[in-house]
């Protein structure tokens, strides 16, 4: 819970939600129009690296009025269990709520060569894809070393976003035979091919 109690925000007429933490809007501006709020205290994500973010931003924003949002749209998140949970972007339900037609590919890592050289094949990839333009619209991975493969699928997210970076094209780059992030390549390919066919490195 946060610790906002005994700090006079109520005087300055600073809003909070039930719980104490302090409402921001995209600009990290809080309902006082000159004083700026982040980290755990705030509604934002509790995560280090979006506290360091908005940090950087809210200093910018309320030093020079650049009136600059801060975008979570592609927020990676990592929970460090064994084996590791990884997510970026949407869930299946939440992009078929958003009223996107929407196709998956779920790939047990009993298919991809790390987790069978490693003797650890727990877990899963998941992938959620735009059927209408192709592009990734969210990965889910449960495996050892989830989160270093996470990164990688955010990457393409936001490329979609920005460039029009598409899963075809995912299933087309190359990538080092025996690392952990192949399976996010796999499981693009399984979208079009029987991954139980393919021999390693296939494209």
């Amino acid at each position: 819970m946060p610790n906002t109690q005994d700090l006079g925000l109520e005087t300055l007429g600073i809003a909070r939600r039930e719980g104490g933490a302090i409402e921001v809007d995209a600009t990290l501006r809080t309902s006082h129009p000159r004083v700026y709020a982040v980290g755990d205290c705030t509604t934002l994500p509790q995560l280090v690296y979006v506290a360091a973010a908005a940090g950087s931003m809210a200093a910018e924003n309320a030093l020079t009025g650049a009136g600059k949002p801060l975008d979570l749209t592609v927020l990676p998140d990592v929970i460090f269990t064994d084996p590791q949970v990884a997510t970026v972007g949407l869930t299946e339900a939440q992009a078929q709520a958003a009223g996107y037609v929407v196709q998956t590919a779920v790939l047990p890592l009993a298919y991809v060569p790390r987790a069978i050289a490693a003797r650890d094949t727990r877990g899963l990839i998941k992938l959620v894809v735009d059927a209408a333009s192709g592009r990734l619209l969210g990965a889910h991975v449960l495996a050892a070393e989830g989160g270093e493969v996470i990164q990688t699928a955010a990457l393409a997210i936001e490329c979609g976003r920005r460039y029009g970076f598409r899963v075809e094209d995912l299933r087309q780059l190359l990538f080092p035979y025996l690392v952990q992030v192949e399976g996010l390549k796999l499981a693009a390919q399984t979208l079009a091919k029987d991954v139980t066919k393919l021999s390693c490195c296939a494209g």
